[in-house]
């Protein structure tokens, strides 16, 4: 039992955060980059930081990757959230906001890939390892997607773009 749920109940609960916080990030941010309202930016947010929080519940003998990149994702989303809500994007905040969500997008999703290579049979088999070429270049992809997204993202607002709402923004609460 963890928090109460049988440990598959907590996983699937878990893998449902993470999966959730993955689809809603990849979304406001393709909402940024069309400058549009993004309704999902909260639900991206509290997801994310659900997941990573989450993950601190199941049992484990060391701390591995995912306790760090958890530990990561919850630095990473405070000054993020700051941005958003408390500075709403003014200046150089816009900046804090869209290099923080891009980050913890790319985090939720490394964290996908690396436990796809480690629960899914075939993809177990390509790369036993997270040293081995299949593993390192289906990373270099998600950095990759994650990188442009957020490139592509920051594009639609420079630095000299003060609009302070979250609705000009293209990104809402």
């Amino acid at each position: 039992m963890i928090a109460g749920l049988s440990v598959s109940t907590f996983t699937a609960l878990h893998v449902t955060l993470s999966l959730i916080a993955i689809a809603s990030g990849v979304l406001v941010l393709l909402g940024t980059i069309r400058a549009r309202k993004a309704d999902l930016t909260a639900v991206f947010l509290l997801t994310t930081a659900a997941a990573s929080v989450t993950g601190f519940f199941f049992p484990s003998a060391r701390v591995g990757m995912g306790h760090v990149i958890g530990v990561g994702s919850l630095i990473i989303l405070a000054p993020t959230v700051l941005a958003l809500y408390r500075y709403r994007l003014a200046g150089r905040w816009r900046w804090v906001y869209l290099a923080g969500a891009t980050t913890v997008l790319y985090l939720n999703a490394f964290i996908a890939v690396w436990q796809a290579f480690d629960k899914i049979a075939v993809l177990h088999l390509l790369a036993p390892t997270p040293s081995v070429p299949p593993f390192v270049v289906a990373h270099l992809v998600v950095l990759a997607i994650a990188v442009t997204l957020g490139a592509f993202a920051g594009k639609r607002f420079p630095p000299g773009n003060h609009h302070a709402n979250s609705e000009s923004s293209g990104m809402s609460a």
